[in-house]
């Protein structure tokens, strides 16, 4: 029926020739049904729309409803339209979906699918088509496209305790050199009142025993600031444990920026090197302790999207003395790799003897070697992660 114009001129062409009656009946009745559909066609599509609606963030094993709402604000019906979306194989199965359906005048229509967030990552939806056309097939099928959407799955988050780290020795408030602030619940002494004093710092015993007003002297402090350092370089977790490791480092990263920011109310930090899909190619994060619940989700955006990099702009020893000079003195630098190295250990080294709290986690680690016991001293806590169902971590 696409060639109706083709045989309405070569029956036309006859119907002259021939001066039969009959035939110029068919050619006007061919000729008003390709201007109706053409006519029907065009006013409908003007008038016809489609929207996807959904959250686009999620953690694992939660699902996404994804609505679909086409929308006919037109007077006139649409005898059909067709809604292709193109879905990510690893959120849905079959990955695509698919619907035919009428739609009256200014008549909406909902509809839907929903996603099962199996595995975090950055993955794309879409791009949707939806596409109309006449009953008879006269005028070729009008093709509209909607530009894809992204859905981003954050990592796995677990309670601190089941990494088998320490949640006693982090919660401790470093000394100050220069001091920041004062820590309220550290009382070391009164002094006298002073102009400008809050009534709230007042010692009341004090001042009923010496007669005069007496304020409280806190301990001066500074609250904690946690760096993680992640290892994201493909060499780092070679091996049949690839996958894996590199996902249970993400975890672990994962779980500790939520313990430290969400439990303890520090600021902690991410930097690592990986490729991001938004990118396209290895990109260098580097973001500074805060304590902000926005900061956390920054941080598992980060984890959720990244994949390991081939080409890491730096060595991951030296990736870490760079961040360390960025730090103010007393932070602690949490560093998770997959393997040791000698360049490692010297380079964690070098950071503690800067005035940085350290701790290395080890992620599904092969077997040590007695070289690198040697160089990893008591005063570094060396933490071995091997599974996610336990999370374990051998000292």
């Amino acid at each position: 029926m696409q060639n109706l114009i083709g045989i309405v001129l070569g029956l036309f062409l006859l119907a002259v020739f021939l001066r039969i009656d009959f035939y110029f009946n068919i050619v006007y009745l061919l000729a008003a049904v390709y201007l109706l559909a053409r006519v029907w066609t065009h006013a409908a599509w003007r008038n016809l729309s489609v929207q996807r609606r959904l959250v686009n963030r999620a953690f694992p094993d939660e699902s996404i409803p994804v609505e679909l709402v086409v929308r006919n604000s037109s007077r006139l019906p649409i005898p059909w339209v067709e809604v292709q979306d193109s879905l990510p194989v690893e959120l849905i199965s079959p990955p695509f979906y698919r619907e035919v359906l009428t739609l009256g005048a200014r008549q909406t229509q909902r509809f839907g699918y929903t996603l099962v967030g199996r595995r975090r990552g950055y993955y794309t939806i879409g791009p949707l088509f939806m596409q109309t056309g006449d009953v008879l097939g006269v005028i070729p099928p009008r093709t509209w496209k909607q530009e894809s959407e992204y859905v981003i799955i954050y990592p796995h988050v677990l309670p601190l305790e089941k990494l088998g780290l320490p949640t006693h020795s982090p919660l401790a408030v470093l000394p100050a050199r220069s001091p920041l602030f004062e820590d309220p619940t550290r009382i070391m002494g009164v002094r006298a009142y002073q102009r400008g004093d809050s009534p709230r710092r007042i010692h009341w015993t004090s001042t009923a025993r010496a007669g005069e007003l007496l304020v409280k002297r806190y301990q001066p402090a500074i609250a904690r600031e946690t760096l993680i350092c992640l290892d994201f370089a493909q060499e780092s977790y070679a091996g049949r444990r690839f996958y894996d490791a590199s996902e249970l480092a993400i975890v672990t990263a994962a779980s500790l920026a939520n313990h430290i920011i969400v439990h303890e109310g520090l600021a902690v930090g991410l930097a690592t090197q990986a490729v991001d899909p938004l990118a396209n190619g290895s990109q260098t994060f580097s973001l500074p302790p805060r304590r902000e619940r926005a900061h956390l989700m920054n941080i598992l955006e980060v984890l959720a999207r990244i994949q390991t990099t081939p080409t890491p702009a730096l060595p991951f020893p030296e990736f870490v003395r760079r961040e360390s000079a960025h730090l103010a003195w007393g932070t602690t630098v949490i560093v998770i790799s997959g393997s040791e190295s000698a360049a490692l250990y010297e380079t964690l080294a070098y950071v503690r003897s800067a005035g940085f709290a350290l701790a290395l986690i080890l992620v599904m680690p092969p077997a040590p070697d007695d070289r690198l016991r040697q160089i990893a001293t008591d005063k570094l806590p060396v933490y071995r992660v091997w599974r996610e169902a336990e999370l374990e971590a051998l000292l």
